[in-house]
């Protein structure tokens, strides 16, 4: 007969045993991401967070985009919930999200817009459900987070600020990664013209692991990101560069 220390040690083996149970993981497929989060990629059946870093549409689009390819590598009907329509289709292609695989969905307010994600989530049948909020407190966001679990579909929130000016991120979270995305300096080429868009990101939280930044190219059209090369690979490239944005 087992003694009552021998049952309590045994209790606690279980609930750790199910609080370490693996989860599916999406993977950037860049090691100098992967090796830093916590399981080697993002937890599928978890709230994950973006936030522009600043307030111009370069950034805002730079934020949309670093979810969208996201939300673009899960096979599955992808639902994005707003309360403006400025959603752009074409962009969202571009990062690997077709417009045969998204479902729309318009909220007249950030209390109906996370009411519809956490329905969709419960539903089981999206590969990723996207919203954009101004306001989402601790409480809403645990809701996600416990509709999300167990289930095939990343929930992916567009953080916005309230007030002009305000951090989008200062508000505390259940999610288990919040990122800080701005646009970068495109690469430089070798002739004149744009190279591919770059993102500075920023893991400002996760759950498990340490903050860093990194400077990304920006997702293509399978919606999956690169490594930015090295400017100091590439001198003149680099001097041309330089060149420009001091023009």
């Amino acid at each position: 007969m087992s003694t009552p220390l021998a049952q309590l040690r045994e209790t606690i083996a279980a609930i750790e045993a199910r609080g370490g149970a693996a989860h599916a993981m999406l993977p950037f497929g860049i090691d100098a991401i992967d090796r830093r989060l916590a399981g080697g990629g993002l937890r599928i059946d978890a709230l994950h967070e973006a936030a522009a870093a600043g307030s111009g549409w370069g950034e805002d689009a730079a934020a949309t985009l670093f979810l969208a390819g996201l939300a673009a590598r899960r096979p599955g009907p992808v639902l994005w919930v707003v309360r403006r329509r400025d959603l752009f289709a074409p962009g969202l292609h571009q990062a690997g999200l077709a417009p045969e695989r998204l479902i729309h969905a318009e909220a007249r307010d950030d209390a109906e817009l996370l009411a519809i994600m956490e329905d969709a989530l419960r539903h089981r049948g999206l590969a990723a459900v996207v919203g954009e909020a101004n306001a989402a407190g601790l409480v809403a966001t645990r809701r996600l987070q416990l509709a999300a679990e167990g289930g095939p579909a990343l929930a992916l929130l567009l953080r916005r600020p309230a007030k002009l000016g305000q951090d989008p991120l200062a508000t505390p979270s259940a999610a288990a990664t919040r990122w800080r995305i701005a646009s970068a300096a495109s690469a430089p080429l070798p002739v004149a013209g744009i190279g591919r868009p770059r993102w500075h990101a920023e893991l400002v939280r996760q759950r498990g692991g340490d903050p860093f930044a990194i400077i990304l190219e920006a997702a293509d059209e399978t919606g999956r990101c690169a490594l930015a090369a090295r400017l100091v690979d590439r001198p003149a490239a680099a001097r041309r560069a330089d060149a420009r944005a001091a023009a």
